[in-house]
């Protein structure tokens, strides 16, 4: 059993972490967010239907991410080896994030409580946070779909202004 976070609302300041990378790097959200937006999303699991779908959608995206003048991160419960595999696997131009120990998701409030086949269990919700430079939350994503959200997110990012 987990405990329940809330999930931090607009206007609120983004909860900071450190986490190993996909890219064999240590991604820090603070230095990121010292620099301009972030698109943050986090998934159930790596290499997966829904999750693949999602990945590569942004992937493709990248250049009008880049326009956009926003980061993209995905982040999920896997460790490290596991969202390496998928990004080398997928062609991912973006870094994904290993939260091994789900801390970050559940400061977040992205650790739910999930039901499949009438089994309860907890898990990654896919939930986006759009995070501006300075690290205050802009706008939250909650029970996203896998398919077309990172237009969904494009589309936000270039209907409220350039990176602030």
């Amino acid at each position: 059993m987990s405990k329940s976070y809330s999930i931090p609302r607009v206007g609120e300041t983004a909860p900071t972490f450190t986490l190993p990378a996909s890219n064999g790097e240590t991604i820090d959200l603070s230095k990121l967010t010292a620099a301009g937006r972030v698109v943050l999303y986090f998934y159930p699991r790596a290499d997966t239907p829904g999750c693949t779908k999602e990945a590569c959608g942004f992937r493709d995206a990248r250049p009008e991410y880049v326009k956009a003048e926003a980061a993209v991160l995905g982040i999920s419960p896997d460790p490290v080896k596991d969202v390496t595999k998928f990004a080398e696997k997928f062609h991912l131009n973006f870094p994904l994030l290993a939260d091994a120990d789900h801390a970050v998701c559940d400061r977040y409030g992205a650790w739910q409580e999930k039901s499949m086949y009438g089994k309860k269990y907890w898990g990654a919700a896919r939930m986006t946070f759009i995070i501006d430079k300075g690290g205050k939350i802009l706008h939250v994503f909650e029970k996203v779909k896998p398919e077309g959200h990172d237009k969904e997110v494009l589309e936000w990012l270039n209907g409220n202004g350039k990176a602030r």
